[in-house]
Parts: C-alpha cells; structure tokens; sequence
C-alpha cells in the first residue's frame, strides 16, 4: 500500500493510551479533523486548518498549527512553535525556541518562550502588493504583473519535508475514543497498540505483532500479518487475509476469508465466496513468487553482492 496522502498511516511501535497517541517521528493531521486524544512524539507535529485536538500536544521538535484550530490542552515544544491565525489554545504554551503567531490568536494560561515572539499582522503586506500591482498596472507593466502572481501561486502551499517515519490523518478524519472514521485506507506498523472501533471506506492493513481493541469496518480488503491480536470483529466487503498466530476474538466477516492454519478465531465466519486454509509452506511460496515478480529478490542478491 503506497502512501497517498488520503490513508491514516500509523507507525511502527505507536501507543493508544488512555487520552494520548504516543508515536515516534513527525506527525501530520489534514484539515478539518477531530482528534480526541492528545498527541506525543519524539518528532514535529504539523496541524492543518479548522482541527480539533481533545487533549495536550508535546512534542520535542517545531510545531505548527494552522488557522481556526483549537488546541484543548497544554502545548509543549522542544523547538518552534507557530500558530495561524484564530488559533485557540485552551491550556498554556511552554517551548524552547521562537514563537511565531498569527492574528487574534488566544492562549488561555500564558506561554513560556525562551527565544524570539513575533506577532503578526498579514494586512499590511496585503495592502502593500495590492499597492504594488496598481501602480505597475498603471505603468502598463502587465508582463510584470503577471510574473508576480505567477510566483505568488507557484509559492501558495509549499511542502514541509517530513520524516521517513511518520504519523498521518487524512483530512476530513476524526480519531475518537470509542469510534473513528476515515474516508480511504488504514495501514498499522509492527507492534502498534491501537483502541476503539474505525470505520474505513478503503482497506486496512494490519502489519505484525501489533494489537486492535475494538472493531474494525472496511469498504474493502483487509490484510493481518503475523502475531496481530484483534480484540473485536472484521466487517469487510472485500477479501480478508488473517496470517499466522493471528487472534481474532470476534467474528470475521468478508467476500472470501483466506485463513491461515495457525490462526484462532473465537467467533463466527461469514464468507460469501468461501473460506480457504493456508499452510505456512503455501504463504511462503506465494511471497517468494511475489517478491520474484516485483524482482525484489534480485536487489536483495544485488545487496548483497555489494556488500
């Protein structure tokens, strides 16, 4: 499963706790999501516009937090922090390094920062290229007016390079105690401690040695690799593959339930195209011929001849 910017990517080793995810790397939350647990993390945390955070953010890196996003909790930084504008933050601030801040935004208990404070006022810069382009339209330099809103919209939006480990929800996301629901994939690292029931319009993959407590709902396949415990149902209207030593305590219900020997299942099967058994020998030949179809075990042999 490639990332698309539309699927909720959950790292390796990332903890549900009782009120806060605790994750490792940066952390990116799209626009227009509700989060109700708190967030901490040894990376940066980038929050997009109109989100709501249910709880305190620490992290020991920057932090940026864009417009009418309200924070309802303390926020903690190693670094950076920059809010946009209308930004609330219901608890107190205490960081590191510079703070950069918008229009009207509000912090309940009072900051701490020990670098730089900049407030700003984006009206004035409007006002000056509004300025800036009546005079050049009078001065009939239209080729550079053009030019000038040419990098204005080139410049709109730039990417923030991010870590190659990382935590993201999708725009349009909530992330609930008891019910979350996303409008495409799930994709779970290793060893990952998950709560509460998702509801997913895409299919979810659960990779090795992690744990689900709750129930989880796909519009389309779901995959489980080894040693995943689920403490809950699958509902999926694709296919659903359960590896070896996987736990399910729930039912599982699917268009054709591919179930590998070694899994237990306390609980039903519904499958409208059957169910088949695989042997671990079966899985290990059927990743062998698709690591050789994708040509993965050349690179690897290549690896190793260069090392």
């Amino acid at each position: 499963m490639t990332f698309d910017r539309k699927s909720l990517v959950i790292p390796d080793k990332t903890r549900f706790e009782e009120k806060t995810i605790v994750t490792k790397g940066d952390v990116v939350i799209g626009d227009r999501c509700l989060i109700q647990y708190g967030i901490k993390t040894d990376g940066r945390i980038f929050v997009g516009e109109h989100v709501i955070i249910d709880g305190d953010i620490e992290s020991t890196g920057d932090i940026r937090v864009d417009i009418f996003s309200n924070i309802d909790g303390n926020v903690k930084s190693g670094g950076n922090v920059y809010f946009g504008e209308k930004v609330k933050v219901r608890g107190k601030l205490s960081l590191d390094g510079d703070l950069d801040v918008g229009d009207s935004v509000e912090i309940d208990q009072g900051f701490e920062a020990k670098g730089w404070i900049n407030i700003r006022s984006p009206i004035p810069v409007v006002i000056y290229i509004f300025i800036y382009l009546i005079q050049l339209l009078k001065m009939g330099h239209s080729e550079e007016i053009d030019r000038i809103l040419s990098e204005i919209e080139e410049n709109d939006g730039d990417t923030i390079p991010i870590c190659e480990t990382f935590l993201f929800i999708p725009s349009n996301s909530i992330i609930g105690i008891q019910k979350s629901k996303v409008d495409f994939n799930l994709r779970v690292g290793k060893k990952s401690s998950m709560f509460g029931n998702f509801d997913i319009k895409g299919d979810i993959f659960i990779d090795k040695d992690s744990k689900i407590h709750g129930t989880l709902k796909s519009t389309g396949d779901f995959f489980s690799g080894k040693n995943v415990k689920i403490f809950g149902n699958i509902d999926s209207y694709g296919d659903v593959r359960v590896e070896d030593n996987v736990l399910i305590e729930g039912n599982i219900s699917g268009g054709k339930i591919y179930l590998s020997k070694t899994a237990s299942v306390n609980g039903e099967l519904f499958a409208k195209e059957g169910i088949s058994f695989i042997s671990p020998l079966q899985a290990k030949a059927e990743e062998k011929i698709e690591r050789f179809e994708t040509n993965t075990d050349i690179m690897d042999e290549v690896d190793n001849l260069l090392e």
